[in-house]
């Protein structure tokens, strides 16, 4: 039950629930994000559990704040654990960020401090949160727009030393990865080669836009012609994995998601046959 196909799946919204439920599309596996499930009932769980029925799924969270200077909140944990139990995913996820402080929440998933101090706080959240579910998860790296310096490592070392430390596995957002480099002026490359292969358990792609001499996450657009490179890179380094599509802004028909899925079973499609010829 804890593992997804290593196939191309979409990210599960609110525009396309009715649409899954009635013509069941040929997408591999769904992704949702946790919060807006932790409701006792209602109909947006029970249409959940529903394409649960037919389909891997992996909830995907977005408010635990791993990285946070405060305590884990109880009720949050509370509820992501209720929903793991009544939804059965294929995995959970969370990302390596903060997202609030002081019990004031923020709307965003804020870059962490490379130190040892902040690398002890999420290790420390992570034990917890994976003891609290009986299970590992996977963390994701996140973009970022500022860095907080002096730094005690680079961020490929920090989210590397991560997964050592709990035995997480690492959800690599191979957009973010370009997103930051962009804007940090590292290269995309060297992050990737100081990841450890066995660590990355899945990976996620999504569309940027450029404003104001940034690249910004939207998850607005199309995977970019030069993500897309750095993805058949990826998939030469870690091997074949579980791969998703995001879209969660200016959301386009189902069948631009599950096309673009397509196009990355495509990639998957030939990392596996470059992997056979290299084991025969």
């Amino acid at each position: 039950m804890h593992t997804l196909p290593v196939q191309a799946g979409i990210g599960l919204r609110a525009p396309h629930i009715n649409e899954v439920r009635a013509s069941g599309p040929r997408v591999a596996w769904f992704e949702v994000h946790s919060e807006n499930y932790f409701g006792d009932g209602g109909p947006a769980l029970h249409a959940l559990a529903e394409i649960r029925q037919d389909y891997p799924v992996s909830l995907h969270g977005v408010g635990m704040s791993l990285g946070g200077a405060d305590a884990l909140d109880h009720e949050h944990l509370r509820k992501l654990k209720n929903l793991v139990a009544r939804i059965e995913p294929a995995v959970v996820s969370e990302h390596l960020c903060w997202s609030a402080i002081g019990g004031r929440w923020l709307n965003d998933l804020l870059p962490l401090p490379y130190t040892h101090e902040a690398l002890d706080i999420v290790c420390a959240h992570i034990a917890e949160l994976q003891d609290a579910l009986g299970r590992a998860i996977l963390v994701e790296n996140v973009s970022s727009y500022l860095r907080f310096l002096p730094e005690d490592m680079p961020e490929w070392a920090f989210v590397a030393a991560v997964a050592k430390r709990t035995g997480c596995g690492l959800l690599l957002d191979i957009n973010n990865v370009y997103v930051s480099a962009e804007n940090h002026g590292f290269a995309a490359l060297e992050y990737l080669h100081n990841i450890p292969i066995g660590a990355v358990q899945e990976i996620h792609l999504a569309g940027y836009e450029a404003i104001d001499g940034l690249l910004v996450d939207t998850h607005s657009r199309p995977v970019y012609p030069a993500v897309w490179d750095l993805y058949e890179r990826s998939l030469q380094r870690f091997g074949p994995l579980p791969t998703l599509i995001e879209w969660d802004q200016d959301i386009p028909p189902l069948d631009v998601l599950c096309a673009e899925a397509a196009k990355a079973d495509a990639y998957l499609d030939v990392a596996r046959q470059n992997a056979h010829a290299r084991a025969t």
